[in-house]
């Protein structure tokens, strides 16, 4: 896929407000550290005129921001989940939004990030465990496998598919800083969203 034009659509605050097309929706899902923002901002070419922000502190995304990819699909950034400075509530807040978004048959599919230099979290498993509960088809990008190598990238990527219970043909690995993975996320986007 070749990414053409990306333009802002909207941003959902609360559950049950209505979205803003017809488009199919790509959510990304993953921990607030986990590098959804570079992620996002690679995988749509966006190196200079970023799309999604991002921050040296986690926890930023705290709407559902959709970006529509080509005039073809929604491209949907959650607010992570796990570590973010903010109070309880808010977290709570986010989560009811989240599970009700994950419900409501809005998304074609997900895209799961997890950080391939730790072991997935009882809050990755929980999330995987929801997506599989409503039914949303799911591909898992390991992030930051740049700082991995060989044997060690190896051992945790089948570690992180034995604990998640998944295939590894159901994993793309993937780097924001030097695009691997890239073109195969691209196409895994492109065939869930049709």
């Amino acid at each position: 896929m070749i990414i053409r034009s990306v333009d802002f659509a909207g941003s959902l605050v609360q559950p049950g407000a209505p979205f803003p097309g017809t488009l199919p929706q790509i959510a990304l899902s993953g921990r607030s550290n986990v590098g959804k923002s570079s992620l996002i901002n690679t995988l749509l070419g966006r190196t200079r005129k970023r799309e999604a922000r991002v921050s040296a502190r986690p926890g930023k995304t705290r709407a559902l921001n959709f970006f529509e990819v080509n005039g073809a699909f929604f491209l949907v950034d959650l607010p992570g989940y796990g570590y973010a400075e903010v109070p309880d509530e808010v977290r709570d807040s986010w989560m009811r939004m989240v599970t009700w978004y994950l419900a409501s048959g809005g998304p074609a599919a997900v895209v799961q990030l997890i950080d391939s230099r730790h072991d997935p979290t009882e809050a990755d498993e929980s999330r995987l465990e929801l997506l599989a509960d409503v039914g949303v088809p799911t591909v898992v990008a390991l992030t930051k496998v740049d700082k991995l190598r060989g044997a060690r990238r190896r051992y945790l990527t089948e570690r992180a598919c034995a604990r998640l219970s998944i295939d590894e043909e159901q994993v793309i690995c993937f780097s924001s800083r030097t695009g691997e993975g890239r073109s195969e996320l691209l196409e895994a986007v492109a065939a869930l969203s049709l």
